[in-house]
């Protein structure tokens, strides 16, 4: 047990999924996992283990934001022994060809700063993903009649941000989509020489305002939780 995460030792499974809404790691606790478990609802950020295909996993929620995912991850990897970490979340496309339930594979994660930045000083360090994860995870993603891209994400520590002329640069440098968590995920993964990844499926697009329909967002996050379990454990 420890401030964050109220489950005993053993609890907790080596391999773990981090959505950043609770509710989702509930949803895909109760459809995509066998026997889950309820191991933390502190803070109402639930967790829950069980076993997909023979294998134990553990859903928990991150909340929304670097300094969130921070406490949960490093939690999860120094105190209950978590080994591979995904994120499962939602994205902002903005490439042209990235489309509306397309998933993109993050390889690299850029971002303006996270909570690891004052260790780094000067220093800019380039977090990226897994090359055995990102590559069973594109694998997986290959067999799916499912838009799939690989490549660059932008890690922002704004949801309603307002520089027009920063979001022009991440789309003028190949910039795929932009989420919240990922740049510290796999700068912590790094510091502590875990796997980690990042699976999102688009679920909004900046250039053309389009935006999934809450009733249709389940369906297509099924298909970004299967390619997660998938690449964890190919």
């Amino acid at each position: 047990m420890t401030i964050h995460i109220g489950a005993q030792k053993g609890d907790i499974a080596e391999t773990v999924l981090m959505p950043g809404d609770p509710y989702r790691a509930k949803w895909a606790a109760e459809n995509f996992l066998q026997d889950a478990q309820l191991v933390n609802e502190v803070r109402g950020m639930l967790g829950y283990t069980g076993s997909w295909n023979g294998h134990r996993v553990t859903i928990q929620g991150s909340g929304m934001g670097m300094p969130s995912l921070s406490i949960y991850a490093n939690e999860l990897i120094r105190d209950f022994g978590a080994k591979t970490l995904i994120r499962i979340g939602s994205c902002g496309g903005m490439q042209p060809q990235v489309k509306l339930r397309d998933v993109i594979l993050a390889m690299t994660a850029t971002t303006l700063g996270s909570p690891s930045q004052s260790i780094f000083k000067e220093l800019n360090f380039a977090p990226s993903a897994d090359w055995s994860l990102l590559q069973a995870a594109a694998q997986a993603a290959q067999s799916r009649d499912i838009g799939t891209h690989v490549g660059g994400i932008y890690s922002s520590d704004t949801f309603y941000d307002e520089r027009a002329d920063l979001s022009e640069q991440m789309v003028r440098h190949g910039i795929l989509g932009v989420e919240m968590e990922g740049a510290e995920l796999y700068t912590l993964a790094a510091r502590y020489q875990c796997r980690a990844l990042a699976v999102l499926t688009v679920s909004d697009h900046l250039g053309t305002g389009e935006a999934l329909p809450s009733d249709q967002r389940e369906r297509s996050f099924g298909d970004m939780v299967e390619i997660a379990l998938e690449a964890a454990f190919a």
